[in-house]
């Protein structure tokens, strides 16, 4: 009596951030900032993290805040794709 579940848990990594290039062909450059304490000095500091994400539309500009989706890889170094635009550049 093996249990079957008909909703699968998506293990998929979603990770929000800023459109900094999109001089690639159906690739955006995405840098996620994260916040974190410094163990010794209990000072928050920021670190940032460049992403290659798939833009299937080529809509996307420089300045958009976007949420990425970690999937298969597409390239050599592209393994995210563009979920949704959460905010367009001014």
């Amino acid at each position: 009596m093996a249990e079957t579940t008909t909703d699968r848990s998506s293990s998929r990594k979603v990770r929000e951030g800023l459109v900094v290039s999109t001089k690639m062909d159906k690739t955006a450059v995405v840098e996620v900032t994260r916040r974190s304490r410094h163990p010794q000095y209990d000072k928050t500091v920021q670190k940032a993290k460049r992403y290659f994400a798939h833009d299937e539309t080529n809509d996307l500009n420089e300045g958009d805040r976007v949420r990425i989706v970690e999937t298969r890889p597409l390239s050599a170094k592209k393994r995210w794709r563009v979920l949704e635009v959460l905010e367009r550049a001014r």
